[in-house]
């Protein structure tokens, strides 16, 4: 499944700072699928990743 770029972006506003993990459950994918959205993202500028005690956040640049 894809996740659309903007509903990602939507969420990650809304929550301020998400996991990978929370991507997945909220969009019922993979772990894999969703670091891989928030890889792009950070990619093209629109996130940025903050690696904390063995756990990724994600927030918005």
């Amino acid at each position: 499944m894809k996740i659309a770029d903007a509903e990602l972006l939507k969420l990650i506003k809304t929550e301020r700072i998400v996991t990978s993990s929370e991507v997945a459950e909220k969009f019922s994918v993979s772990w894999n699928t969703a670091e891989k959205h928030l890889m792009e993202l950070l990619i093209s500028e629109k996130v940025e990743r903050i690696k904390k005690a063995g756990v990724t956040l994600w927030m918005l640049s």
